[in-house]
């Protein structure tokens, strides 16, 4: 079994802190904007931001392999009575880098289009519940990714379809509030945790192969833009609005995007995706607490009930099924 550092789940476990607190920026936000114009003017903060980290990183990191390189080449030359061992290991190199730049690319567009789907989902889902709420519809994802990965040859155990049908119940619970139909803020919050279930596939599918800053970078401009054409089409851009919405709009830009999602391709590299969904899922906790510390926000013993059972099927999803022998 591939043992995994401390260093990938506190990775994660970070993104799920910063990700529940920005449940509460993307709710303020839609006070002043539209959801496409928020996640317009984020998703670009996000890259732009992102643009001189990765400048930085290279730096830091070509020094390191630099140093690296060059006690292997001295220990190369000595061994090697010709060049043909260098100019090999060159080719072999050249060849390397040109397949990460043509993974690169469209990795973070498949990334940016499904990011694009579901934060968008979500915001329009926020403005027609609570935040606490939003955050447990979304952590949806978390049954979601198992169940998906039976259509790519990864089988599902009995402990996933029980967390699914727990999942169920407590979604009834957490949405069926009236008793009668479910809101329509909650049918977007669903379909969003089923595109984010989508995007951590595609990220975990990307991930190993590419550098993580710039494939984030690229997803969030693919995400920007695309929010900017349905900004200039549904909604009045007004700049005054957003700049009246410049907290939310910079910590969801720099917090939640350059940050958040950054650390999730980092943290994501070389874990099982249902393990790092599972992790992520901690941002519905962290959206409970902060809607309540920040925004005041509570909920009913019935939707209590409700995200009991929804964590209940988030956890019991993650167990590992036991090995035949």
């Amino acid at each position: 079994m591939k043992k995994i550092s401390l260093r990938n789940p506190l990775l994660l476990f970070t993104t799920a802190v910063v990700w529940g607190v920005a449940f509460v920026a993307q709710s303020v936000g839609m006070d002043y904007v539209g959801p496409f114009t928020f996640n317009f003017a984020r998703c670009i903060l996000g890259a732009l931001v992102l643009v001189p980290c990765m400048f930085l990183l290279d730096k830091l990191n070509g020094k390191k392999k630099n140093n690296v390189l060059s006690e292997a080449e001295e220990e190369k030359q000595e061994k090697a009575k010709s060049g043909l061992i260098e100019k090999a290991s060159q080719i072999q190199e050249h060849g390397a880098g040109q397949q990460t730049k043509k993974t690169l690319l469209p990795g973070g567009i498949c990334c940016g289009a499904a990011l694009f789907v579901a934060s968008n989902l979500q915001q329009f889902g926020i403005r027609y519940t609570s935040v606490g709420k939003a955050g447990f519809i979304t952590a949806m994802y978390i049954i979601l990714v198992p169940v998906l990965g039976i259509f790519l040859k990864r089988r599902a155990g009995l402990r996933v379809w029980c967390g699914v049908a727990l999942a169920v119940a407590g979604l009834y619970l957490l949405c069926m509030t009236d008793g009668s139909s479910i809101n329509f803020g909650d049918v977007l919050l669903l379909l969003c945790a089923f595109v984010f279930a989508i995007h951590i596939l595609v990220v975990d599918y990307f991930s190993p192969k590419v550098d993580g800053v710039r494939m984030s970078c690229i997803q969030f401009l693919v995400c920007g833009l695309l929010s900017g054409v349905g900004m200039l089409l549904t909604e009045q851009v007004d700049v005054s609005a957003m700049l009246q919405a410049w907290l939310p709009i910079t910590y969801a830009g720099v917090m939640s995007c350059a940050v958040g999602y950054t650390l999730q391709i980092i943290g994501q590299k070389g874990m099982n995706p249902t393990v790092a969904s599972l992790i992520l899922s901690f941002e519905s906790v962290v959206s409970v607490l902060a809607g309540w510390i920040l925004l005041g926000q509570s909920l009913s013993p019935r939707e209590i009930g409700g995200c009991v059972l929804m964590f209940a099927a988030i956890i019991l999803a993650q167990l590992p099924e036991r090995e035949a022998v």
